[in-house]
């Protein structure tokens, strides 16, 4: 355990070109696998019945509600946690580190009693039938009841990244694929010798709840050898309503931001539709799928400002808050140029890969033409972000979130696609419009706090 403390970075000291690499190279690594993980799932999907890939459908949103709390909750702790070690407060951190414990214990609990509650309504209401419901519900409540594992998991990376500690992380997600590519099709269609039944969806579902099981014992056995538990006893993991406070004021807004993503998403393909094209709808999604990896890079360096910039911003040295944020943009600039030398002469050969329909490559095709010019837009934005949580102001990245998720596109979409009679070019050009006001926005909002 020793050694682990010995080997931690040195946040507020070490150059920060240097600490923001080894951060952001495993965190983006760990993304990498993550995807992977996402892969395989949506292969082996597809050995399901229209109506169990019809549940998986339905199933998404709570999954992403799951998924958003945790990643929420977590983004608050590491601004708080690590506002407290860059003030040399251990003890703080520590208390911090166990009552997010406790609070993520607490909002699982919650997470899983509403969703097991409203889930079969809910699904009626996006339109499920009896018996994409059965198989819904089989597979959401096996997830709901993984919730704790999920919160669990991101809690402890919070902990751990505070310190600089992003291999971990990256490591328990590569154990994740790796048990994934076993048991996604030993619990989808069963192994008669040792007695295990065919479970369907359900299988796949359980898969995921196992993995994040292992994962959490994992992740707690790191956690602790880091230090991130240090001096804690069972009654550091007492509910504190100041420390709860903190942590829901800082991770709720997080949260909140996340789930505009959908909010975003669902919009952008309300639109699509409206232009009257399937092909629109299936280009969007294949190219989508391409253009989450070309980003991946650019979340190892969120995580990179969180806990860089978190630090240093708790020990008040404010011109390496800054620096942090220049030297993430240049790195993220370089990286963006990389992505698009890949992507731009080979659009055509990258939607290939997902779909032979050439309509729907054509379409996809010219999205990735438009997008190519977004990507830094994006990295601004997340960076911006990244950089007001670290100083624990997380109000204005929901605001942000809401204008480029819901105010901007129902306004410029419309204007676009439909009053200029754009069409789906209207759709891209208008998310090009939407994310760099956003991203300048952010950028406004980010250098007037720092």
């Amino acid at each position: 355990m020793a050694s682990d403390i010995a080997k931690r970075l040195d946040l507020v000291g070490e150059p920060i070109p240097h600490l923001i690499r080894k951060i952001a190279v495993p965190a983006s690594i760990g993304m990498i696998f993550n995807t992977f993980y996402n892969v395989v799932d949506t292969y082996f999907g597809q050995f399901l019945a229209t109506e169990g890939l019809a549940a998986l459908s339905l199933s998404f949103p709570f999954f992403f509600v799951i998924i958003a709390a945790g990643s929420g909750v977590a983004t608050g702790a590491t601004a708080l946690i690590s506002n407290a070690l860059g003030r040399g407060d251990e003890a703080r951190a520590v208390h911090l580190q166990a009552q997010a414990v406790s609070f993520g214990i607490l909002m699982a609990v919650l997470l899983t009693a509403v969703g097991l509650a409203i889930a079969p309504a809910a699904l009626r209401f996006m339109g499920a039938t009896e018996d994409v419901l059965v198989i819904a519900l089989q597979y959401i409540r096996v997830i709901l009841f993984g919730t704790v594992f999920f919160l669990l998991n991101q809690i402890f990376n919070a902990g751990l990244s505070s310190r600089g500690d992003t291999k971990s992380f990256r490591n328990a997600l590569f154990i994740g694929l790796i048990l994934n590519i076993g048991l996604d099709p030993l619990l989808l269609f069963g192994y008669e010798p040792l007695g295990i039944p065919a479970l369907g969806a359900a299988g796949i579902a359980l898969a995921t709840v196992l993995i994040q099981g292992v994962n959490v014992v994992y992740m707690a056995y790191r956690a602790r050898a880091y230090g991130s538990f240090d001096g804690a006893s069972l009654r550091s993991f007492k509910p504190d309503m100041t420390a709860f406070r903190e942590i829901a004021e800082q991770g709720i807004p997080a949260s909140l931001n996340m789930m505009t993503i959908a909010l975003g998403m669902f919009i952008i393909n309300f639109y699509i539709a409206r232009a009257g094209s399937t092909a629109g709808l299936a280009a969007y999604g294949v190219a989508l799928r391409i253009e989450q990896i070309a980003l991946l890079p650019s979340l190892g360096l969120n995580t990179a400002i969180l806990a860089i910039a978190g630090n240093n911003f708790g020990a008040g040295r404010l011109e390496r808050v800054r620096e942090t944020y220049r030297v993430a943009l240049r790195y993220g600039f370089y990286v963006m140029v990389v992505m698009l030398a890949i992507i731009l002469p080979f659009a055509r050969q990258l939607m290939g890969i997902f779909t032979s329909d050439a309509e729907v490559i054509a379409i996809g095709r010219q999205y990735l033409y438009v997008e190519g010019l977004v990507y830094y837009a994006y990295v601004l934005l997340f960076s911006s972000v990244s950089l007001m949580q670290a100083m624990k102001r997380p109000m204005p990245a929901l605001w942000i979130g809401l204008y480029r998720q819901l105010v901007a596109p129902i306004i410029v979409f419309y204007l676009f696609s439909e009053i200029f009679g754009w069409g789906l070019p209207g759709i891209w050009w208008g998310i090009f419009t939407v994310t760099w006001s956003g991203a300048l926005i952010a950028i406004w909002q980010a250098r007037r706090d720092v």
